[in-house]
């Protein structure tokens, strides 16, 4: 009798350690996986902002490569333009050049006859 009541007490005894240790370890595992909850949520708001400031940089970026193109554009008419105003340049050197050189004729026939 008194070895079935220890066999008892000790069955007992090892069923209450063994709740207590169950509990002990879903409560560890809760806390563990409630902080787990906390870093992935700031995780994903950390990822949201970056998500957002990449999405501002790249707008900032497409209107930096549009206002590239289009400082290109202005740069290449006004490389034209100035092509233009050599060509201009040297034709009317050339026409000076004529000129100058009709006025020395004349100016020579003007002394040939005096």
């Amino acid at each position: 009798m008194f070895n079935n009541h220890l066999i008892q007490w000790f069955l007992i005894t090892v069923f209450i350690l063994f709740v207590l240790y169950m509990i002990i370890r879903t409560l560890f595992y809760k806390s563990v996986a409630e902080k787990e909850e906390r870093t992935s949520a700031s995780m994903r708001l950390t990822l949201q902002e970056a998500e957002i400031l990449i999405q501002k940089h790249q707008l900032q970026l497409q209107r930096a490569l549009g206002n590239i193109d289009l400082l290109t554009q202005e740069l290449n008419n006004l490389k034209n333009e100035l092509k233009t105003l050599k060509q201009r340049n040297t034709q009317y050197r050339i026409e000076t050049d004529k000129y100058k050189s009709r006025i020395r004729d004349l100016e020579q026939k003007i002394e040939a006859l005096l």
